[in-house]
């Protein structure tokens, strides 16, 4: 039941006051029941965050993959050097001679901007080299593990429409809550509605509108993958005729072991243009579906970049004051 428990609640988190009760509903259990599941999974770990998934850009933030390529005696002090920045969310050690992957988000006010934000940070670390790798075209973007084992190796992604929305500060107040764990009780967006001083029903109004326009991607639950017994996660790239970029990442990103899938683009040191991230219970798993892949696709020229360490995982914590506040340290240690 538990693996039936973090297929749901890593779909959709109903938004309403009593979630776990609808969850609970649907799995034909007892509320009581869900929850001390949860209260266990989270105390081991597997669960490790359950809250909004903003679109980083739908916001106003301006974000990358970067990679560096750092010399083995200074890769654990550029990645710290690396993670003290707020808007790295993801930061890797990947089986490469560019072997620092992470994903670097500025804000909307930011006084550096990406390009000088990066640059900064290759400085600071010594890096030998760097890559920006920005999102070109997003054909999925979709972390959801198969608990179950039922899932069916392939997946229609379907297009979503979005509404267009201008965000107030009523807006980003209701972000600013929904972006935080929540607890796991009966009503676990109380203390929300109490901070902000509004009434459930006004409370998702917002929310779903933040979701019509595609600001929020949807409220789920992230597992630590790792612990969940999706022990590998490769990243593999393709080098893809420009003519063709879109067919296959539409075709790649059918698989359903593909959480994300992305045309980036190329340069003279780093041929490949599209990526896409695969999760599996061993590297031998990932391995045979990236030949399918390859198989399926017709490309000859890829390569597969699995993570050896993590340096960081978290979620971006929007509209915070620690942007600024490493920008000014920054400006100010030169």
């Amino acid at each position: 039941m538990e693996n039936e428990l973090l297929f749901e609640m890593q779909n959709a988190f109903p938004m309403t006051q009593r979630p776990f009760e609808e969850v609970a509903d649907k799995l034909e259990i007892s509320e009581e029941e869900v929850l001390a599941m949860i209260q266990k999974l989270k105390k081991q770990k597997i669960i490790r965050q359950t809250s909004a998934i903003f679109d980083t850009k739908r916001l106003g933030y301006t974000s990358s993959l970067v990679a560096f390529k750092v010399a083995k005696d200074k890769v654990d002090q550029a990645a710290e050097i690396i993670n003290q920045h707020p808007g790295v969310s993801h930061n890797y050690l990947r089986n490469h001679d560019y072997n620092i992957w992470f994903t670097m988000a500025v804000a909307p006010d930011s006084k550096m901007g990406l390009e000088k934000t990066i640059e900064t940070l290759k400085k600071l670390t010594h890096a030998e080299d760097a890559i920006t790798l920005p999102t070109l075209k997003l054909f999925k973007i979709k972390v959801q593990m198969d608990t179950t084992g039922k899932r069916a190796k392939k997946e229609e992604v379907k297009k979503v429409l979005h509404k267009e929305i201008e965000l107030t500060k009523e807006h980003i107040a209701v972000i600013k809550e929904l972006q935080k764990d929540i607890t796991v009780t009966e009503e676990p967006f109380k203390e929300a509605i109490e901070r902000l001083d509004i009434s459930y029903e006004k409370f998702f109004e917002i929310a779903n509108e933040l979701k019509d326009a595609g600001v929020m991607r949807r409220f789920a639950t992230i597992l630590n993958h790792r612990k969940a017994g999706f022990g590998a996660n490769a990243m593999s790239v393709w080098a893809v005729p420009e003519e063709k970029g879109e067919e296959i990442g539409r075709q790649m990103a059918e698989f359903s072991a593909v959480s994300h899938c992305y045309l980036r683009p190329s340069y003279p040191s780093w041929p490949y243009n599209l990526f896409a991230m695969i999760h599996g219970k061993s590297q031998e798993e990932c391995d045979t579906l990236i030949e399918e892949m390859a198989k399926e696709s017709g490309l000859t020229e890829y390569g597969k970049l699995y993570s050896t360490r993590e340096f960081k995982k978290q979620r971006l914590v929007y509209f915070d004051d620690t942007f600024k506040e490493w920008e000014a340290q920054v400006a100010g240690s030169r």
